[in-house]
């Protein structure tokens, strides 16, 4: 018997770092604007690295999957963030549909998009820690999905700004 898509090793594996960036983000007590750099520049390529392994499969089930992450739970991490990110939480935004609709500059935040991702995988391990293997399938579509045509794109945006506070900008603390 084949086993099923949703126990794959590379499954696994971004389970393992989804899990990874849920706790960074709700648990551990950054306080300084660097640390929190080079930990999300360790991290964010590698939940794209991850995600670029999945395979999509088929959704089985018609129900919607269960969304876990509250506007509360959402505006901590975004408020956390931007905290922490201080003024280097703003960042021009260049890779939008819209960008040719604009007479201005498009501004993005970090600390929304970090938020952002957190909620698409957060509510993806609530989903799949169920263990009932067609809701962990469905969640599994539902996270490619997304990360496809949504959070994909923030990652990069914001990976993209992360780098040139870290690397660029002088004297972060300040």
């Amino acid at each position: 018997m084949k086993e099923h898509p949703v126990y794959s090793k590379n499954v696994i594996e971004f389970v393992k770092v989804g899990w990874e960036f849920c706790n960074w983000l709700e648990i551990d007590d950054i306080d300084k604007t660097e640390v929190f750099e080079w930990k999300a520049l360790k991290i964010l390529p590698l939940l794209y690295l991850k995600m670029s392994l999945l395979v999509k499969p088929e959704s089985v089930l018609d129900d919607f999957l269960e969304k876990t992450v509250t506007e509360a739970d959402y505006d901590y991490i975004r408020q956390k963030v931007k905290l922490i990110m201080g003024r280097f939480d703003d960042y021009l935004e260049v890779f939008t549909n819209d960008i040719h609709l604009s007479e201005t500059p498009i501004i993005s935040t970090v600390s929304e998009n970090i938020a952002d991702i957190y909620q698409e995988i957060k509510d993806f391990l609530h989903n799949y820690r169920t263990a009932v293997t067609e809701i962990m399938n469905d969640a599994l579509v539902e996270l490619i999905t997304q990360f496809e045509i949504y959070w994909g794109q923030k990652l990069v945006n914001v990976l993209r700004a992360i780098h040139q506070a870290y690397y660029v900008n002088e004297d972060l603390e300040q």
